[in-house]
């Protein structure tokens, strides 16, 4: 296998990698080095998560969801549960977030703009997979998913976080009643003032999340930074969280994004579980 290494743009180090499987390109992360694990890029699609487990564990069970945009967390054992059911007549659980319950589980969420996230606990080798678009955020999922590892009996300092590619905020051209939606999501109800009070606070942040637009009514929303300042408030600490610096909008030799094309073509993150 191949490596070359791609600097953090924060840190100067080597956080970000990209690895080769026959010739296509995928991205690993430094702080997931305990875990098979890859955000891989859009020449490797269409193929599916089961063949894409193959490239990382050939003997781990592959587990999805149907991407809701929420903030609904489930574990492989609950996707089983739930498909067994006499009333199911879903292919897949609906959901956002999935959080393995046994080692050798490969699990997945598919992405374009949207970001993707892989979580893995350094001392129980269990991981987690996340979809957070601006909705998923807006809905705190990485919170969400932070609280179900706790309740596996997991320390917040043992968690390694990586936010794969997704739009930039440089780029991501929203409207303000979005911006507002999603950054109440960083203070509590007795917090929130005016909506025009929140952007403010928003764009007067240190690396703000909010940045202005030529266009009246809209702002640049960086999603990946409001997911990192959710983390934070929990406790964890920036060196346990490493983001990408790639721009899926930007890049489209490596990556399909929908604000670009309208085209509903996804790339596919995943980890797999090791026993602890």
């Amino acid at each position: 296998m191949v490596s070359s290494i791609i600097s953090d743009r924060s840190t100067q180090t080597p956080t970000w990698q990209w690895q080769y499987w026959e010739g296509l390109p995928y991205l690993t992360c430094r702080l997931l080095q305990n875990w098979k694990h890859g955000f891989f890029t859009q020449q490797f699609y269409p193929r599916s998560p089961e063949s894409l487990t193959e490239i990382l564990t050939p003997q781990a069970t592959t587990y999805r969801l149907k991407q809701v945009h929420g903030n609904r967390v489930l574990t492989p054992t609950e996707i089983k549960q739930e498909l067994a059911s006499e009333n199911s007549e879903e292919t897949f659980s609906p959901g956002d977030g999935l959080i393995s319950d046994s080692f050798n589980q490969a699990i997945w969420v598919a992405s374009a703009d949207c970001t993707p996230v892989l979580i893995g606990d350094i001392t129980s080798g269990r991981v987690a997979a996340i979809h957070a678009g601006w909705r998923g955020t807006a809905k705190r999922i990485l919170p969400e998913v932070i609280a179900h590892f706790q309740a596996f009996g997991s320390s917040l300092e043992d968690l390694r976080i990586a936010m794969g590619p997704a739009i930039s905020g440089e780029v991501y051209q929203v409207s303000e009643e979005v911006a507002i939606e999603v950054g109440s999501s960083l203070f509590k109800k007795e917090e929130i003032g005016s909506p025009q009070a929140i952007l403010e606070a928003l764009q007067t942040m240190f690396e703000p999340p909010i940045l202005p637009d030529s266009e009246l009514g809209r702002v640049r929303l960086n999603v990946r930074r409001v997911n990192c300042l959710q983390l934070e408030q929990l406790g964890i600490k920036i060196e346990q969280i490493a983001i990408a610096p790639y721009c899926t909008y930007q890049q489209p030799e490596y990556f399909f994004s929908y604000r670009r094309t309208q085209e509903k073509k996804v790339q596919w993150s995943g980890i797999v579980a090791v026993r602890s």
